[in-house]
């Protein structure tokens, strides 16, 4: 199973000055792991691998002296293998379960900075779980891991013809568009028959097909474990229960990684997620937890499950002018599940819903919505949203990119209206403007940008 990090993972391996030990995180069970065994396998000459929760006699060796040289000659002789720089992959995976280790990775970059040293850890552990030893900051490069998004879930299922189809029809569409940069949208021609006689559009066949597939990644999502079960059983009856059991393992980590009052509050708000987005007004609403809940009571929860990975934040701004960040409004903000598929689970939405299109207009909305969320956070951009008072307004995320301000739209069918986006448009005359749904590529009478669902990772 092939994962996109694995580029950035070779781009660390390959730097030939500045590189830093790395450091991987993500929630739990999103392949973190697998990934860096993987890499070590497949480009270097051996591989030191040390699991902290299962190694105890090591873990407790951090206790001493943190000096690389004396830790390497321990892994030496523990493991019978010659550490070799630039040959050698060394792995301390659950790095969170001995925080002396987190610790050592300081010490690696400033005295042995030609060890290649990678670290895997939930974000929950590493970031949060500090009670003794400062975190090396300045003295890591950071990755995050999500999990698996559209093209990777295709290609691991040996659909990456169809990855390279959408990702050609997305750059013909977007290098060929009337809109050019000297243009708002607003202001472009009108010229959609023209653009799809052009072969913007993705043939009609192939196009219901990836559709098929898509609802299908809606329902199994990212983690690795669920793909797999899929891949082998080539069904969806069974992955509800799958996922049911990473839902409680998640539930599990809050209790292990939290007080027993926090962890109370954590799982509460956990909780509502699926109701929090099976909202026309998908706003975080703190009653929703339970009457009289305040950002006071828990504000601390909500920043837990973003902080461990488990949920997406995407904040409201103000204004569509970059950059984004300096009009947000920190009261007012969108809490997406970290995996489509576990919000299906967690909604109690079954595999005969999506196989007959038997879904609300509700859950049809929360589906599209998180699972363009996922895609763009793991594609590297942070999450935002736009929202007016008068007349009342929302456009679901905006994109800052190449220095403009992109506002997106989504839908789950081919049934959009635009009233939102138009408004956004008149406003703030952005450059281009997105819309997501069922439909083909292409572009309409307003000179918006029509992407498909499937086409999202391409942003």
């Amino acid at each position: 199973m092939e994962r996109i990090i694995t580029k950035e993972l070779l781009q660390w391996k390959e730097m030939q000055s500045g590189r830093l030990p790395l450091v991987l995180y993500g929630a739990r069970q999103v392949g973190k792991t697998y990934t860096l065994t993987h890499f070590g396998r497949d480009y270097y000459k051996n591989t030191i691998y040390v699991n902290f929760e299962r190694m105890p006699v090591i873990a407790e060796f951090f206790d001493g002296s943190l000096q690389p040289e004396r830790i390497l000659g321990f892994l030496q002789e523990y493991f019978s293998e010659k550490i070799t720089p630039g040959d050698t992959l060394v792995i301390f995976d659950e790095i969170q379960a001995c925080e002396r280790a987190l610790t050592s990775l300081k010490y690696f970059a400033e005295e042995a900075p030609e060890y290649h040293i990678a670290a895997a850890g939930s974000l929950l552990g590493v970031a949060i779980h500090r009670e003794k030893y400062s975190f090396p900051v300045g003295k890591v490069i950071m990755k995050t891991m999500y999990p698996l998004r559209f093209d990777e879930f295709l290609s691991a299922l040996g659909y990456g013809h169809l990855v390279t189809l959408i990702r050609e029809k997305y750059d013909a569409l977007s290098g060929n568009c009337a809109i050019t940069d000297g243009d708002s949208c607003d202001d472009a021609d009108s010229g959609s028959e023209a653009l799809q006689k052009s072969g913007f559009e993705m043939p009609l066949q192939t196009h219901n097909e990836i559709m098929l597939w898509l609802r299908r990644y809606l329902f199994i999502g990212g983690m690795p474990a669920v793909v797999c079960k899929y891949m082998d059983e080539q069904s969806l009856v069974n992955i509800p229960e799958l996922q049911s059991m990473i839902l409680s393992a998640y539930t599990a980590d809050m209790a292990k990684y939290s007080t027993a009052g926090e962890c109370t509050k954590i799982q509460s708000a956990f909780r509502t997620l699926p109701a929090q987005l099976a909202k026309d007004n998908k706003k975080f609403q703190y009653k929703l937890i339970r009457k009289g809940a305040t950002a006071g009571l828990f504000g601390e929860s909500i920043s837990w499950l973003v902080m461990s990975g488990v949920a997406l934040e995407c904040d409201r701004v103000t204004r569509g002018e970059v950059p984004l960040a300096v009009t947000q409004d920190l009261s007012s903000f969108k809490l997406y599940m970290s995996d489509v598929g576990l919000l299906c689970a967690a909604s109690g939405i079954m595999p005969e819903n999506i196989v007959r299109g038997d879904l609300s207009d509700i859950s049809k909305g929360a589906l599209a919505e998180n699972y363009v969320a996922q895609t763009l956070r793991c594609s590297g951009h942070r999450l935002f949203y736009w929202t007016s008072d008068s007349p009342e307004a929302e456009v679901d995320f905006l994109l800052q990119k190449d220095g403009s301000v992109i506002p997106l739209e989504v839908k789950y069918d081919t049934n959009v209206h635009a009233k939102s986006l138009k408004h956004f448009i008149r406003m703030n005359h952005p450059k281009k403007a997105v819309r997501i749904s069922a439909r083909n590529f292409g572009v309409d009478e307003q000179g918006l940008y029509s992407i498909p669902l499937y086409a999202a990772f391409c942003l």
